[in-house]
């Protein structure tokens, strides 16, 4: 089954704090407006901390988005022995080799995989990985270690090297979606863009527009 990563929402908790929103407050608001998957991200919580937002989490999402957490193994296996219905792991380069993360989790789980540099991409697997995160587009306050910023056109020259279906992170704006539709790439990951937005439904149906070539 395809994995529709159009508008990936990966969650910030101080994010959506700041903007007067829980997490899954957030979620269930970009969801309505056209998230199609969600990632949470809590790099300083617990595993148990984790389990228990995963399982908040879950209970606001419609079947049909998949639901994936960052980094933590454990908290995956933990939340399945819950019942909650968390489809797959996302991790970067300094965290645990994906075929170790793809042994653990099972061969039905989503695994996803950060990569920056063409040396990352080429040693992506297809037979392990699902998808990539490419970034940075821009510069992230979300991610202090993140890469160096590859702009809209180092986007575009990475995203040719990735033999697995890719999205963009990092910074990446309504006018960012515009610039990239019809890029080939997979989709959109955002954190700032809905967790810290107003309205983070109608940010949503904003980033969907742009993506689509719809909006104006």
């Amino acid at each position: 089954m395809t994995t529709d990563l159009s508008l990936y929402l990966v969650t910030d908790t101080a994010i959506a704090a700041a903007a007067g929103h829980s997490v899954p407050a957030v979620v269930e608001a970009a969801v309505a407006g056209g998230v199609t998957i969600v990632q949470v991200r809590e790099k300083h919580a617990s595993t148990q901390q984790l389990v228990d937002v995963l399982g908040s989490v879950a209970a606001v999402l419609p079947s049909g988005v998949p639901l994936v957490v960052n980094d933590d193994v454990e908290a995956f296996l933990a939340a399945r022995a819950d019942g909650i219905a968390v489809a797959g792991v996302h991790v970067g380069q300094g965290d645990a080799p994906a075929a170790e993360v793809r042994a653990a989790i099972g061969p039905d789980a989503l695994i996803g995989l950060s990569a920056a540099t063409p040396a990352e991409l080429a040693a992506v697997d297809p037979s392990v990985v699902d998808h990539v995160g490419i970034g940075a587009l821009h510069g992230t306050s979300t991610k202090p270690d993140a890469p160096a910023a590859l702009g809209v056109d180092g986007m575009r020259q990475r995203l040719a090297l990735s033999p697995v279906p890719a999205v963009a992170i990092g910074g990446v704006t309504v006018a960012d979606a515009r610039a990239l539709h019809g890029s080939g790439l997979a989709g959109l990951a955002v954190v700032s863009g809905l967790c810290g937005a107003a309205d983070p439904a109608a940010a949503a149906r904003a980033y969907v527009s742009a993506w689509r070539g719809t909006s104006s």
